[in-house]
């Protein structure tokens, strides 16, 4: 499936479109090397912008200035930012450059002062339920200067919004700390731009400090945090001002060759659970080492004549060798191996929570000091019989250990999605010196973090491409599948934009970094894949409620159990033929309270969503359908009501001129060079491609000289108009030519009319208020449009198409794809409005949309789908992005969404279920019909399965196939390899 040309990922922003240009002046003026502390950054603020294509001459008019080194234009929030050399260029004269252009330009004074939210991600460790993320959401909240805080059980990350006045960091981690569980600083700050540096060679603060000085004097850098303990240097700072590579120059020639700095080691969620699970793996086979014996001893050994013989020979009165022995082998297992359930539970209770810890801690002592008052009756009695529960003790902290080694395992498996995401990054670049000329002096191989913007890196065929950026010199094809899903290899060539993370086929590239380290393509989706899996779906506060009451009320059940079983023993009222001959009727009672204690499972309450929200979102990504957390997967499981845009969400999006008509006596040339000296400083798909045909009659193709068009406006959905050659041109629909009173001959309605019932655009051109010609433009429908269209009707889905376009063309795509509802001539605004009216008629609506006309309507849908070659703001207004352009993904997202949660729901059934069920087992209510008695050591078995069990039906959803029908049309998910 073909993407749009030039389009790397969506999350190449728009408005960064300065960055992706090849310089014209390329190989490097001296200009352009100059140092980067001459630089100096400006914000204006530009009123009189209607839509995208005005950015373009503002940035074309500053970036021709001297002395510019970066211009940016964003429309939306109606301002300029360039970065210039003071020494050659000042404010003033940028400020006049932008008014001469047609917009009204005020110099805005950045405010300096300290953002007042700041975002501090944090690593837990230790949680074990959802009680405990409550515990430590709670304690965050409470703090003073927190303004929200979220905690996730299945990633096992907290996210904190916070203002830096009132609080820091370092508090937060103080308060995880005292709430009972282990924090791990991830990041701090909004600013994502951030290195860490190890420096050896440091012994004394002085040096440190020494450090600190020199590079917080670096123009670009924002914060510098020195870790004394570490040897680490965390420096925050501005890309486009400062770069790693610098801060380790700065850094080794401050201590005159004594230190020494590299990149920091990464210790990532893969190291932390890698050592989780080796942790708890140690725990397990140490727990079996004395458990095994114990349960030797207790339930086999008793049966073999001559073990028999000796366990039961007595040490002191009736205190035996068997009892003396399970004793001492159970005693490790409960104080030092199970020494992490005492902690978690002793936390939990001192901030007034309880969670699975307390559970365990109570079942296991309960049979464990039961046991020893038995041993210590039979040593001081001649005619005591007890019976000790070492083995029930032993064995449940076995399989509980057993069933958090699986769990964790599992969960691991969860986030591979994002694992795989990161390993697309190469370890290594190829960093390129240059000439003046553009000529390579040297080559250096780096390590890829230490690339900066601007860099010029080389890419051998079969290497992965380093960074985002543009192509200097050399041609190949780059396999994008990875990042944008397209499934044949892209040909590239000079000032192709590429993708870090691709992989170059067959030809050398030197290509120029534009984007880097956290603002990459590659860090954007990672990053929005890990805010997904942090999001809570707002299913999840179901468990959220019963994880508050839920082990208050197992722990009341479990002593009401043994209260009942007790009593009913003492008053004998059940059969003494009930009561095993190994016990009394107080031991049987005891069995049954601690069998309910410890198979009760709040574990399992707490994965059902968010390990299925983890695996649904990986699973989604895989595929090239980025979907934005718990609330948008609850949300499009719902939708029965999906709204298009037509040009390029219905159609490819790059439209042709396939007809000319003349109105007027001149030559086809002549017409065609003063339009498009027009509409090539719109960005509009209908502008360019008139421009593209209009090549056609120019020699240079490849830099054709267009003459220069003066007091260009654009009219937002409706065309645009200039003064060319001292000639007035517009170039629109009909509504423009109509409000700007210009008479429309009927011969050039027939050729409108003609050209909308065989779904092409109509364009007319007007030349000093006459209409010149009419043009006839088709964009082709997207392969399959019309097989998606009836999959959805048999999805029960109501498909709607809204397009600023005209009626007849809107009509004509309506029926080619076989949508019933049209609205035509939709401004922005309009498009918002008919989905609240969709929404107010009670269906659930979902938007899909590429462009920044369809950011209103993307945000005011249940559900916002964003096409992934659109543009970077209706990605962020989105709740799903489709990555690959391809409208069957719209599918994909509905059907994986239905069945992400479906498995939620599984999930609820079976954590409940099993509660619900296992309770009443343990308890004994079915023990005095059938004679079934649950001991406790199989009731922990079962509650850590429990907890398994979720997990692993949450992976399941990792073998996720698209709906057959899908499948059969041969579309398919991309797979991260």
């Amino acid at each position: 499936m073909a993407t749009k040309p030039g389009a790397i990922s969506s999350f190449i922003c728009n408005k960064c479109a300065g960055n992706l240009t090849p310089s014209p002046n390329y190989p490097p003026t001296p200009k352009q090397t100059r140092g980067e502390s001459e630089l100096a950054k400006a914000l204006f603020s530009v009123t009189g912008m209607t839509d995208s294509t005005c950015a373009v001459p503002v940035e074309k008019a500053i970036n021709g200035l001297p002395g510019i080194h970066e211009a940016v234009v964003d429309v939306l929030s109606n301002r300029a930012q360039v970065l210039y050399y003071p020494s050659l260029i000042n404010e003033e004269r940028i400020r006049e450059t932008i008014d001469k252009v047609g917009f009204q330009a005020t110099l805005i004074k950045e405010d300096t002062k300290e953002k007042s939210t700041q975002v501090c991600k944090i690593r837990i460790s230790g949680m074990t339920c959802t009680s405990c993320s409550s515990t430590i959401e709670s304690a965050l909240r409470a703090i003073s200067g927190v303004q929200s805080a979220q905690v996730a059980l299945a990633t096992e990350k907290a996210e904190v919004h916070y203002n830096p006045k009132f609080v820091s960091y370092s508090q937060l981690l103080q308060v995880i700390e005292e709430t009972g569980f282990e924090g791990t600083l991830i990041s701090s700050g909004d600013n994502i731009n951030k290195i860490e540096l190890k420096v050896d060679g440091v012994d004394s603060d002085h040096s440190l400090n020494m450090i600190e000085k020199s590079l917080q004097v670096l123009p670009g850098v924002q914060e510098v945090e020195i870790y004394p303990e570490l040897s680490k240097v965390s420096v925050s700072y501005e890309p486009d001002m400062a770069g790693p590579r610098t801060f380790i120059s700065v850094i080794e020639s401050t201590g005159n060759g004594h230190f020494k700095a590299t990149i920091y080691p990464r210790e990532g969620d893969e190291t932390g659970r890698q050592q989780e699970i080796k942790q708890y793996y140690k725990f397990f086979v140490w727990s079996l080492v004395f458990t095994i014996p114990v349960f030797l001893t207790s339930m086999v050994f008793m049966y073999i004549p001559g073990i028999k013989m000796v366990l039961d020979t007595k040490l002191v009165n009736m205190m035996t060798v068997g009892m003396m022995l399970r004793w001492e082998l159970s005693t490790p297992v409960q104080f030092i191996i199970g020494r992490r359930f005492y902690t978690g539970a002793y936390k939990a209770l001192r901030h007034g929570s309880a969670n699975m810890d307390v559970l365990i801690a109570l079942g296991t002592n309960s049979a464990y000091f039961y046991s020893v008052y038995s041993v210590l009756r039979a040593a001081y009695s001649k005619d005591f019989k007890g019976t000790d529960f070492f083995e029930t003790s032993s064995m449940l902290i076995s399989f509980i250990l057993l069933g958090k080694y699986l769990e964790v395992l599992a969960k691991g498996k969860t986030s591979e999605a994002i694992a795989k995401l990161m390993d697309l990054a190469p370890e290594t670049a190829v960093l390129l010196t240059l000439d003046d000329e553009g000529n390579v002096i040297s080559e250096q191989e780096i390590d890829s973090q230490l690339i900066q913007k601007n860099d010029v890196i080389k890419i051998i065929p079969g290497a992965k491409v380093a960074s985002d950026g543009y192509v200097l010199w050399g041609e190949s094809h780059v396999n994008e599948s990875m990042i944008t899903g397209e499934a044949l290899p892209v040909s590239k060539r000079k000032g192709d934009t590429v993708i870090g993370g691709t992989v170059n086929e067959n030809g050398v590239l030197h290509i120029k970094a534009t984007r880097v380290g956290s603002d990459s393509a590659l860090s954007q989706i990672v990053r929005l894949v890990e805010s997904a899996q942090m999001a809570k779906a707002p299913v999840q506060k179901f468990a959220d409620r019963i994880s508050k009451y839920f082990v208050p009320l197992v722990i009341m059940l479990s002593f009401s159990t043994w209260l009942a079983w007790f009593l009913a023993g003492r008053f004998h009222s059940y059969p003494k033929s009930w009561i095993p001959s190994s016990m009394s009727s107080f031991e049987l009672a005891l069995q049954f309270g601690i069998s309910v204690m410890v198979i009760a499972c709040p574990c399992a309450l707490g994965l059902a969503t968010p390990t299925a929200v983890m695996v649904g979102t990986g699973v989604g990504a895989s595929q090239g359908v980025l979907i934005k957390g718990g609330q948008a997967l609850e949300s499009a499981h719902k939708v029965n009501c999906i709204i298009f845009d037509k040009t390029g969400t219905l159609t490819v999006g790059k439209p042709v001129v396939v007809d000319t008509q003349l109105l007027k006596n001149m030559e086809l040339r002549e017409f065609y060079v003063l339009i498009a000296a027009i509409e090539v400083n719109s960005e509009h798909p209908l502008a360019k491609a008139i421009v593209t045909y209009a090549k056609k009659f120019v020699e240079d193709k490849e830099n054709p000289a267009w003459p220069d068009s003066q007091d260009f406006i654009s009219i937002t959905g409706n065309g645009v108009k200039a003064i060319v050659q001292n000639k007035e041109i517009i170039v629109g629909n009909k509504s423009l030519m109509l409000d700007q009173n210009i008479a429309i001959p009927a011969g050039a309605e027939d050729i409108l009319a003609q050209a909308e019932g065989m779904a092409q655009t109509g364009i007319l051109v007007s030349i000093d208020r006459e209409v010149a010609g009419v043009l006839a433009i088709s964009d082709p429908l997207k392969p399959g449009a019309q097989e998606v269209i009836s999959i959805l009707k048999s999805m029960k889905i109501k498909s709607i198409v809204v397009t600023g376009d005209n009626w007849g063309t809107a009509n004509a795509i309506a029926t080619e794809v076989g949508i019933e509802t049209v609205i035509a001539e939709a401004k922005p605004e309009d498009k918002a409005k008919k989905v609240s009216e969709f929404q107010a008629a009670g269906y659930t609506v979902a938007m899909v949309g590429d462009g920044i006309n369809d950011s209103p309507a993307l945000v005011a849908a249940d559900v916002g789908m964003a096409i992934g070659a659109g543009t970077d703001i209706a990605i962020e207004a989105a709740d799903i992005v489709l990555m690959k352009s391809n409208l069957e993904d719209v599918i994909t997202a509905i059907d994986l969404s239905r069945k992400t949660f479906s498995r939620i729901r599984l999930n609820y059934i079976w954590a409940l279920g099993y509660n619900v069920l296992g309770i009443p087992i343990a308890a004994g209510v079915i023990f005095p019909f059938t004679g079934f008695r649950l001991p406790p050591w199989i009731a922990g078995a079962a509650m850590a399965a429990s907890s398994v069990s979720v997990v692993c039906s949450s992976l399941l959803l990792k073998y996720y196939k698209g709906p057959h029908k899908l499948n059969n049309l041969g579309f398919h998910g991309i797979q991260i390899e």
